[in-house]
């Protein structure tokens, strides 16, 4: 799955580290989630999407072959 978690947490000037603490995960997770290695659970997902206040959809999507 793609997503732009990266993309905007250096829009915000945000560590992996941060945005773990602000979504109560560990930064291993982030850095997995940025490189497509973990889906989140839809409850993670709903999370990061309320913290960057997009909807699921506009941060994550299926694989474009």
């Amino acid at each position: 799955m793609e997503n732009d978690v990266r993309e905007l947490r250096t829009e915000r000037g945000l560590s992996q580290g941060e945005l773990a603490q602000a979504l109560d995960v560990s930064r291993q997770t982030i850095n997995s989630i940025e490189k497509g290695r973990y889906v989140p659970s839809l409850g993670l997902a709903l999370a990061i999407g309320r913290f960057f206040g997009r909807p699921v959809e506009q941060i994550f999507r299926e694989e474009t072959a």
